[in-house]
């Protein structure tokens, strides 16, 4: 590919994707960790699932899924045993590959919300806002037959209006605390010690199936994390046995 073009394409993918560390839109919104979910919830987990008070945790999630090598990904996770949490983006990608959403579903993998446009919601008006959020979600539950409980804002941004949409939803809104940006680069080496280096227990690692250099990144971050010793989980595993509430935030 010509270097013009790869540049506009890469400056494209970025203004998409703009994931600097995230920003609150409204100082002072205050968010609830993992950790601090369970030990507010009672009881404990299901019979046969994770419980991460007494393992070492941590959840994979992907944003702005499917792409066209999010198959590949499926197939890897299944093999390994994997569960992750997928934050789908409606247009042009929901749309385009309906039956790899099916595919999360069926495979074992949460399925959660990530607008149909991925606007700034923080830049929207309330309606805006419902129409992006709830649009996906009836897509979501007509593919999955489940309406999603999570959302993810784009760029992490959010402010009242946003969570006021999001608990009339029925959405808690989902943040992280380690991110490769891998829309700046496809160097899949990079994207794996960007995250290694970030990864913690408890921790909600931030990735895209969309971009070139992250799918054949993740064999390398899942094999050295089970080497670290932990479990891969989805973000409701992680916060069970608590139940994430509707328009509440949550961060690592």
């Amino acid at each position: 590919m010509p270097a013009t073009r790869r540049n506009v394409r890469l400056a494209a993918a970025a203004a998409l994707v703009a994931l600097a560390v995230p920003v609150l839109a409204g100082c002072g919104m205050e968010t609830t960790a993992p950790a601090t979910a369970r030990g507010d919830a009672k009881g404990e987990p299901a019979p046969g699932t994770t419980d991460c008070e007494k393992v070492k945790c941590i959840a994979l999630t992907f944003d702005s899924s499917p792409g066209k090598k999010t198959p590949q990904l499926l197939d890897y996770l299944k093999k390994e045993k994997v569960p992750v949490t997928f934050f789908v983006m409606g247009r042009n990608h929901l749309t385009k590959w309906p039956e790899v959403v099916k595919r999360f579903s069926d495979e074992g993998h949460e399925v959660a919300n990530h607008t149909w446009t991925h606007p700034r919601l923080d830049k929207l008006k309330k309606d805006e806002i419902r129409e992006e959020l709830s649009r996906t979600n009836v897509e979501l539950e007509k593919i999955t037959g489940r309406k999603p409980t999570l959302m993810r804002p784009p760029q992490g941004r959010i402010n009242d209006d946003v969570t006021a949409v999001s608990k009339e939803l029925g959405l808690a809104q989902i943040l992280w605390n380690a991110t490769a940006k891998d829309y700046s680069t496809n160097d899949s080496a990079l994207i794996e010690s960007r995250i290694l280096k970030q990864a913690k227990k408890d921790g909600i690692i931030l990735l895209h199936d969309i971009y070139d250099g992250t799918v054949p990144a993740v064999p390398g971050i899942v094999t050295e994390l089970k080497k670290r010793g932990y479990t891969f989980v989805t973000v409701s595993q992680l916060l069970a046995p608590a139940k994430a509430n509707p328009g509440e935030i949550y961060r690592p």
